[in-house]
């Protein structure tokens, strides 16, 4: 399958020890801007047509209480990783689809691999600097924030990328430094207060 190398730079580097503590990245290329969802269209009225815009919906939560400085540090914190990871996870689905369409208009199979090189080259070029330079933790959250956006665990994406056994190694890699390309992402459970923030963010209200 020619999309199989599309997320392994991702994941991989989600997943290296490169930065394993938080760092001081002033003056590194800023994430791509998490997108506000418009839809614009026209609705009939009156016999006319007029403009019609659907805005993002706007989220609305009780005022967060915390109970020391601890927790509002950790929010925050929170807060930051998700705008830095949130729109390469989204930008992993974008570069996905965008692939494939333009691939199906490609004559063959060479065609689509040099294809498929080229964006592959392009990622490494733009991203890697940034990914390096991620916290143990932003790695944790960019897999899975990638399965929040795919609907896959970074491991299943693995494998139907590259099969089982490249799957199975880059979960030993994973566990090896604390963390599981398997892990779900769980918006009503312990990443009640992730989706939240990630909401949030999505609507242009953080």
């Amino acid at each position: 399958m020619e999309l199989r190398r599309l997320f392994i730079l991702s994941l991989l580097c989600s997943v290296l020890p490169s930065g394993l503590a938080a760092q001081d990245v002033s003056g590194e290329e800023p994430p791509p801007a998490t997108p506000l969802y418009l839809r614009v269209g026209k609705a009939s009225y009156r016999g006319d047509s007029i403009p019609h815009v659907t805005f993002p919906v706007l989220h609305k939560y009780p005022v967060r209480q915390f109970r020391n400085d601890r927790e509002l540090r950790q929010y925050n914190r929170l807060v930051a990783n998700v705008k830095k990871v949130l729109p390469l996870a989204k930008l992993a689905r974008y570069t996905i689809i965008e692939t494939y369409e333009q691939m199906r208009a490609l004559p063959d199979k060479k065609a689509r691999a040099e294809h498929v090189r080229a964006v592959e080259a392009e990622l490494k070029r733009t991203y890697t600097p940034m990914l390096k330079k991620m916290s143990r933790s932003q790695g944790r959250l960019l897999v899975k924030l990638i399965d929040r956006e795919c609907n896959l665990t970074g491991y299943n994406i693995a494998k139907a990328f590259v099969g089982s056994f490249k799957a199975n190694v880059y979960q030993t890699m994973a566990f090896c430094f604390g963390q599981s390309l398997n892990k779900r992402y769980d918006p009503e459970g312990e990443d009640n207060q992730t989706e939240q923030v990630v909401r949030l963010v999505e609507s242009g209200q953080l």
